[in-house]
């Protein structure tokens, strides 16, 4: 099946187009036209979602599973046709793609049975005291309700489970909050493609055409206007530092201030204790270049620094990370300005004095190949710049002397989404001083092994202290993420007969 974009957006059940275009620029493949969004079209979703809120918004959660499973089998239906799409705009290999939206429609039915159980609206019920003394206690109930329109931004990285149908819109959906999506202009036909399915699944369920919208294209003014719209009440976004900070501002300036959850990066510190570096260090090496070069290095929870003790055993680990990304083949950035700003990444660090080159590729253009560097803790923490995200496939050894300089060290990172020990038995009591460390740094602590990977789970925590996210109390993955789209509201000495729905028992 092949997908020919029409390139208009979706706005409140229709596809419209309007006076300026841009072309798409694919890996592969041919190059197709798209309507450049506008503050107008801004408007016109926004308000077609505030329509839409007050049917979607009193739902039954029954109806709403439907919605996002009716929207997993439309994905699927076009399954082969969004892998043919995707892959020519972004690059990735089919397989990366097909795994990519089983991952998007898992969610969505995860999603769908998670808020059919009820137990995410945390319903709770103090019993009246009339003859409480000194004074009687109201019965009180409360419940998590829908805060109203969302707006999400489509990630670059994942074009499916984070973009158009990825799991801000699947949160904000199964919370009951009608969406507002900006698509990214690297993979706009993707986007159109999976915005045609979620407008199939809502026509099959009668809903209101108000519920999900699609914006592409569009300047700077087209962010600002969808972010800074009265109707809005939340945002969603997966991105850059500068790009969601700007956001996150235009958020807080606003008349009404809005919650903003932006995942914005990290570098994702690996630990590596003496034992486990003595037992299996070269092991670690070779899973680490693994790790490190997946997806070109693509991925927000991308493990981009190794703290390694100085001696033989952290030079054996060195070695063989050495070795196995420099057998790494070029890979296809998703962008050229992806690729542009991993290549400006690479020449900040190689432009330092106190960092050695242990792997420096000058290749230019949209093909990469990896980078090595190592330095030692007391010059990282001197500098700064040492600790920004480089998007892509370059790593960091940072070499210790000790224990104490590890602990230090973990001490002056910033907030990450992963921070990750590797140890055995006998490094137990490092690990205990590291832990209480860096579950204040990071949203997610693994053990023995690699952050690429994120499992979309009841447990799961996608989020962590700035910079790596934008509000270190929620998650952009799993099922606690359907929270931050809701808020709770206490009702009072409720009348019997208007206790129904979700502030009933079941």
């Amino acid at each position: 099946m092949t997908f020919t974009p029409h390139g208009k957006h979706l706005v409140s059940g229709d596809w419209v187009s309007g006076d300026g275009t841009f072309r798409s620029e694919p890996a592969t493949g041919p190059a197709h036209t798209f309507a450049v969004g506008t503050v107008a079209l801004v408007d016109r979703a926004c308000r077609a979602a505030e329509d839409a809120f007050w049917t979607y918004g009193y739902s039954t959660r029954q109806e709403r599973a439907d919605f996002l499973n009716a929207i997993a089998d439309e994905i699927e239906a076009r399954g082969a046709a969004i892998t043919e799409i995707g892959t020519q705009e972004t690059g990735l290999p089919a397989a990366r793609l097909e795994g990519e939206r089983g991952r998007t429609t898992g969610q969505l039915r995860l999603f769908a049975s998670h808020i059919l159980k009820g137990e995410y609206l945390d319903r709770r019920t103090d019993e009246a005291l009339p003859d409480r003394q000194p004074l009687p206690r109201p019965e009180l109930r409360m419940v998590q309700r829908p805060i109203g329109p969302v707006a999400v931004f489509g990630a670059s990285n994942f074009p499916l489970a984070f973009s158009t149908a990825g799991g801000d819109t699947a949160a904000a959906l199964a919370a009951g909050c009608p969406v507002v999506v900006k698509g990214h202009s690297a993979h706009p036909g993707t986007g159109e493609i999976v915005a045609e399915a979620i407008d199939a699944a809502r026509q099959k369920c009668g809903l209101h055409p108000g519920v999900f919208s699609l914006i592409q294209g569009g300047k700077r003014d087209v962010g600002t206007a969808l972010v800074q719209h009265p109707l809005i009440k939340a945002v969603g976004f997966t991105g850059s530092l500068a790009g969601g900070r700007a956001l996150f501002d235009l958020c807080a300036q606003r008349p009404e201030p809005i919650p903003f959850f932006g995942e914005l990066g990290s570098v994702n510190p690996m630990f590596l204790l003496p034992q486990a570096l003595a037992a299996r260090g070269e092991a670690i090496g070779k899973g680490w270049a693994g790790s490190l070069t997946m997806g070109a290095g693509q991925f927000c929870t991308n493990p981009g620094i190794a703290v390694v003790p100085n001696g033989p055993d952290g030079d054996r680990f060195v070695a063989s990370a050495r070795t196995a990304l420099e057998e790494v083949g070029p890979q296809v950035m998703l962008t050229d300005g992806i690729a542009s700003a991993y290549h400006q990444g690479r020449q900040r660090f190689a432009g330092r004095n106190a960092v050695e080159a242990l792997i420096l590729n000058d290749e230019e253009g949209r093909t990469v190949r990896p980078n090595l560097f190592e330095t030692s803790a007391d010059q990282y923490l001197q500098d700064h710049g040492l600790g920004e995200e480089v998007f892509g496939p370059l790593g960091l050894v940072v070499r210790i002397d000790n224990d104490d300089e590890m602990v230090t060290l973990a001490r002056g990172f910033e907030g990450q989404l992963t921070a990750t020990i590797h140890m055995d038995g006998g490094d137990a009591a490092l690990a205990q001083r590291l832990m209480p460390v860096l579950e204040r740094k990071a949203g997610r602590v693994l053990f023995n092994g690699f952050p690429t990977g994120v499992e979309v789970a009841d447990a799961m925590v996608h989020g962590g202290p700035y910079p790596a996210s934008t509000n270190f109390g929620a998650t952009s993955v799993g099922t606690l993420s359907i929270r931050r789209f809701l808020r709770p509201v206490c009702f009072q000495n409720m009348p019997a007969e208007l206790v129904e729905g979700d502030l009933g028992a079941s």
